[in-house]
């Protein structure tokens, strides 16, 4: 991890029509670090992608990757990315070993040299067993991972994951998360959108929730969690009467006032850490109060996003289709035509 910035991203304006994807989006991604990507459905996470990738112009403002300005030179941005989207993008009807080698060619790399970087991305990946089998008998995590190898057929220095385990059953998104945070560990910078709350918490160094196409709030999983309030502790008692004389020993103890329940025999207090919790014990058993339960609750990044956004996130994106690492040739088209680019 460095301090120099890989991704920057400075009042990015799109519209569609009079639809407002990106109001002025502000991003900076450090190199060497996964930046993740939170927003609920619309939010501009997508379209923010497609910008970055060159799939897009933006209406407005300033992006750079790695120095090189996307809007003005994107012949020179696609060298440098790598593009995975929502959907697994491979030819179902070409073994894994063909489609790597069918991407290496597109980006023109000698028959040989496709051949080596497709053997040693199938091994990287997990995939070698299955590189002679057509891609249509793969599992879906299996596909993702043929997907996201790619991606990376040109190594590049910075990689754009958009939702990438977007449907993978539990297994397949951890093998999916070890993947990404081996890429990172070898050097890649990786700007991952997600609506998996638990994603982005186990993958990301630092996190911007979007909303309305702007960044409403920035920082660490933890910074994130603390703008809503810190610990709680949290103490079920086994009779009624207990409940006044613990309270005012959590209290004094406690980071804050002790609120009582008497329907549910519980007393809640805000803590500053869990180093709290053996004093508070010892201190309720001096008194004989008689302890059912005692828990320690902690924020999590679902309870920012429904803090700070005021819905939930769900699932799917903001219709992206297939997506890969940009070639090397400048891309014609509308805006609006932002399918597989092959070549």
């Amino acid at each position: 991890m460095t301090d120099q910035t890989a991704v920057l991203v400075e009042g990015l304006r799109k519209s569609y029509g009079g639809h407002t994807a990106l109001a002025g989006l502000d991003l900076g991604v450090r190199a060497g670090t996964v930046h993740g990507v939170l927003g609920p459905n619309g939010a501009g996470k997508t379209t923010a992608v497609r910008i970055l990738s060159t799939l897009l112009t933006a209406d407005g403002g300033r992006a750079e990757v790695l120095g090189v300005d996307v809007l003005g030179h994107p012949e020179r941005v696609r060298p440098l990315i790598g593009l995975a989207g929502q959907y697994a993008a491979v030819d179902e009807r070409l073994t894994g070993r063909e489609n790597l080698e069918m991407f290496g060619r597109l980006y023109r790399l000698r028959p040989r040299t496709a051949r080596a970087r497709a053997v040693e991305l199938l091994e990287r990946f997990d995939l070698a067993e299955a590189a002679g089998r057509q891609a249509k008998t793969y599992s879906g995590g299996m596909r993702r991972r043929l997907d996201l190898a790619a991606s990376l057929i040109m190594a590049p220095a910075v990689l754009f994951l958009d939702e990438p385990t977007t449907g993978l059953d539990p297994r397949s998104r951890q093998a999916m998360w070890r993947v990404i945070a081996d890429l990172v560990r070898d050097g890649t910078t990786v700007l991952l959108t997600t609506q998996y709350l638990e994603e982005a918490d186990q993958l990301a160094d630092r996190i911007s929730v979007i909303d309305g196409g702007r960044v409403i709030a920035e920082g660490t999983a933890d910074d994130l969690k603390r703008q809503i309030g810190g610990d709680r502790l949290e103490i079920v008692f086994a009779a009624g009467d207990d409940l006044a004389a613990a309270a005012a020993v959590l209290t004094r103890l406690g980071a804050g006032t002790a609120t009582a329940s008497a329907e549910e025999c519980r007393v809640s207090v805000p803590v500053s850490g869990a180093e709290v919790l053996a004093g508070v014990v010892r201190s309720l058993d001096e008194i004989g109060a008689t302890i059912v339960d005692v828990g320690l609750h902690r924020p999590s990044l679902d309870d920012v996003f429904m803090a700070l956004t005021g819905h939930g996130a769900a699932p799917g994106g903001e219709g992206a289709g297939p997506a890969r690492q940009a070639p090397p040739e400048p891309r014609t088209g509308s805006d609006d035509d932002v399918g597989l680019v092959k070549a």
